[in-house]
C-alpha cells in the first residue's frame, strides 16, 4: 500500500515538472513548485508510516512549510514587486521544453530499470522521479530568461536531489534532507537579494540585461 501511494505521489511530482515546463505564466509556475514541495514533504511520512520517527515528521513538516508556503510566498512577492506575470521570450520555447521534459522522463524510467538497485527500491519511482526533476530544473535554469523562473528551476532541481536522498531514509534518518533543506533556504534568500538588486538596477528581472554590465 505504501509503495503504491509513494509511486502515485512521485508520479504527481513528475507531472508537475511537465506543468512547470509548459507554463508561461509565473503564478502557475510558482504554484506548481509549491505543490511539488508539499508532495515531497508528504513522501517521508508515507515511507515511514509503519514506524513513527519524530525526526522524519519534523523534516517533513519543515519541507511542506518551507517549500510549499514560505519560499513560494517570497517568489510571489518578488513577482508583484517587479510587475511581471509572464515569461515572454524564453531562451528555449515551451514546446521544446516540454519535449525535453517528456523525453527525459521516459529516459529516466528506462535508466532506472537498468541500474542495480536494491530490491526494496526496484519497484519504486524514486530514482526516475529524481532524475526527471533534476533534468527539469536544468531546463528551466538554462531555458528561461526571468530570474524568478530560474529560481523555480533551482528549486525543482533541488527537489530531485531530495528524492535521491529519500533512498537513504532508513540508514540516515533524513540527515541529508535536513542539510539540503537548510541549503536551499539559504540559497533562495541569497537569490532573493540578487533578484532585488537586478530589479533595482535594470527595472526588470530579465537576466539578459546582465550582459550590458561592464567593468
Amino acid at each position: 500500500m505504501s509503495e503504491g501511494t509513494l509511486n502515485l505521489l512521485i508520479g504527481l511530482a513528475m507531472g508537475l515538472n511537465l506543468l512547470a515546463l509548459g507554463s508561461s505564466r509565473l503564478p502557475s509556475l510558482i504554484r506548481a513548485v509549491a505543490l511539488q514541495g508539499v508532495v515531497l514533504g508528504v513522501m517521508p511520512l508515507v515511507i515511514e508510516q509503519e514506524k513513527f520517527d519524530w525526526r522524519v515528521a519534523a523534516v517533513a513538516l519543515a519541507t511542506m512549510v518551507g517549500k510549499g508556503i514560505l519560499i513560494p510566498s517570497l517568489l510571489r512577492r518578488a513577482m508583484r514587486a517587479a510587475h511581471i506575470e509572464r515569461e515572454i521570450e524564453p531562451f528555449l520555447g515551451y514546446v521544446p521544453s516540454l519535449l525535453l521534459g517528456a523525453g527525459g522522463t521516459i529516459a529516466a524510467v528506462a535508466l532506472a530499470r537498468a541500474l542495480p538497485l536494491l530490491p526494496e527500491h526496484s519497484g519504486s519511482l524514486l530514482v526516475p522521479g529524481a532524475i526527471a526533476s533534476i533534468l527539469t530544473g536544468f531546463v528551466l535554469l538554462i531555458g528561461r530568461a526571468k530570474a524568478i523562473s530560474q529560481v523555480c528551476g533551482y528549486l525543482i532541481l533541488e527537489n530531485g536531489i531530495y528524492l535521491f536522498g529519500l533512498l537513504l531514509i532508513h540508514s540516515t534518518p533524513l540527515l541529508v534532507e535536513s542539510g539540503i533543506l537548510l541549503d536551499v533556504t539559504v540559497g533562495v534568500f541569497v537569490i532573493g537579494i540578487i533578484v532585488d538588486r537586478i530589479q533595482r538596477a535594470f527595472d526588470s528581472l530579465d537576466t539578459r540585461k546582465l550582459t550590458t554590465l561592464r567593468e
